[in-house]
């Protein structure tokens, strides 16, 4: 952040005529450190507030922030959700690992079989390089860039949950279909759940959140989605991204205030849900551009691009679209489907149980790359 402000001025310094050198921090940042960040804020704000007692012993307070299958992207876990577990013997249940091995092989295949393939087939040469692209490539590597970032970040955090449940614990759920959102609001309470709720207790509601005037809420609301923006990193394009979703937040609140949101409520037509939702998913991947783009200026050609409206298929290649597709479909399964397929499988014999585990292990030695990617959240 250092380095990120010392830029901005720098920035601003040659825009007038001065001739100023930037001088940077050379440091590594440990692994996961907004994660740890947040984790230790909550745990001494809530401790502050008198909302829970400190950890009896120091022990607990260590595993609290360094348990491990959540420790590099999430979900971020709150004192009250871990601490009462780790003041008990921890005991999972046949069931429990069960669960827990399902959630793993199928985060796992999230991730590797549509997430990475996305990332390695489609994306990544995309938003490298726009330039070399027609407006419809581009805007279905748009849509890939959505269904990878949810398949590799969700896939992780199943693994986490999973992992935690083979060990007796219970870690909180971090995401809940967030594509058929049908708002902005709506998605942030099913997208990154653990950071939104964190956002809110504790910067949103101190700042005053929807008490007083409607500028007031509207103010805290952009501050809360700026500063999310900036967790993610030190970059123009975060503060653009979470500037786009505080605005859309501010006008999505506004547009409830004048009725809009009761009337569908009422009696939403098939049709105005489906509207509601294509909005809501398009103005998020809007915002995923300026999120994935390496650099302000890689965003901005991306949308000149699209904007000329050319049409060309030749560089989207068959693997990219079957990961794309199956990314959608599984995503817009029913949502019970999920939970269904997985207490069928608890309900199998062991026996069964690892024949359809050896069957997404061969599936994931056959889908993964040479090359193996990095969660998209472990640098955050």
């Amino acid at each position: 952040y250092f380095n990120f402000a010392v830029d901005s001025f720098v920035d601003a310094a040659h825009a007038v005529g001065w001739n100023v050198s930037p001088v940077h921090l050379r440091i590594v940042l440990p692994f996961g450190i907004s994660f740890f960040t947040f984790e230790t804020m909550s745990y001494t704000i809530d401790v502050y507030r008198r909302e829970i007692p400190p950890a009896k012993r120091y022990l607990d307070y260590l595993l609290f922030v360094c348990f491990f299958p959540h420790l590099v992207a999430g979900p971020i876990v709150r004192p009250h959700q871990m601490l009462p577990q780790l003041a008990k013997k921890p005991e999972a249940s046949d069931a429990h690992k069960a669960e827990g091995l399902f959630l793993i092989a199928t985060g796992l295949m999230k991730k590797i079989m549509i997430g990475d393939t996305l990332a390695v087939n489609l994306v990544g040469r995309v938003f490298d390089n726009p330039e070399r692209y027609s407006s419809f490539e581009i805007l279905v590597a748009v849509y890939g860039y959505a269904i990878e970032i949810y398949a590799d970040f969700s896939g992780y955090t199943d693994v986490a949950i999973g992992s935690a449940k083979l060990f007796g614990y219970e870690l909180p759920k971090n995401f809940d279909l967030p594509y058929i959102s049908q708002s902005l609001q709506e998605f942030w309470r099913r997208w990154h759940i653990s950071l939104s709720t964190w956002l809110r207790d504790y910067l949103y509601i101190p700042l005053g959140g929807n008490r007083g005037s409607q500028a007031k809420t509207y103010r805290n609301l952009m501050l809360t989605m700026l500063l999310g923006g900036l967790w993610h990193g030190a970059s123009r394009n975060f503060v653009i991204w979470g500037g786009l979703h505080g605005a859309g937040l501010a006008v999505n609140r506004y547009w409830s205030r004048r009725g809009g949101e009761k009337e569908r409520d009422a009696a939403p037509s098939p049709l105005m849900r489906f509207v509601y939702t294509f909005a809501t998913f398009h103005f998020v991947c809007f915002c995923c551009i300026f999120f994935r783009a390496p650099t302000f200026a890689h965003a901005t050609l991306m949308l000149l691009r699209m904007g000329r409206l050319t049409f060309a298929t030749t560089n989207l290649g068959p693997l990219a679209i079957a990961a794309l597709a199956l990314g959608f479909v599984t995503h817009f399964l029913p949502p019970r489907t999920h939970p269904t397929l997985r207490q069928r499988f608890v309900e199998l014999p062991a026996v069964l149980q690892g024949a359809v585990l050896a069957a997404c292990a061969y599936a994931l030695h056959f889908a993964a790359g040479a090359k193996a990617q990095p969660f998209v959240y472990g640098q955050f």
